[in-house]
């Protein structure tokens, strides 16, 4: 049976080639992902509708766009800091946000984890 070329580690920056599948060398193992301890616990089901439902009835507007002076509804709870970057899922944390801000947002915050995963890679 005929096995595939070696291909170089997929650590960035080793070379060192692999030819057992994984695409990791046995210096850089490929960690696991799981859960941390530390995520926050977020509100889900009826708890959520209910507070959602609240949060639109003080304030129907997206807050960003009226700070930019346009009127926008709102039909997003969104956490002014998000919990991976250490925000609480509480009152004063959140606001209302339409889905073009809720996307932009996102975006900045997910290059924002990126860039936090990156750091975490040096040479072991």
């Amino acid at each position: 049976m005929p096995t595939a070329a070696p291909r170089p580690c997929s650590h960035p920056g080793c070379g060192v080639l692999v030819s057992d599948g994984t695409g990791r060398c046995a210096k850089h193992p490929k960690v696991q992902w799981s859960k941390k301890v530390t995520a926050a616990k977020r509100i889900t089901g009826r708890r959520l509708q209910q507070l959602r439902k609240e949060l639109f009835e003080r304030e129907p507007l997206c807050r960003p766009c009226f700070r930019a002076g346009r009127v926008t509804l709102a039909t997003m709870r969104d956490h002014i800091i998000a919990l991976e970057e250490g925000g609480l899922d509480e009152e004063s944390n959140v606001q209302p946000i339409c889905a073009d801000c809720h996307d932009a947002k996102s975006e900045a915050e997910r290059a924002r984890g990126v860039q936090r995963a990156w750091s975490s890679y040096r040479e072991r």
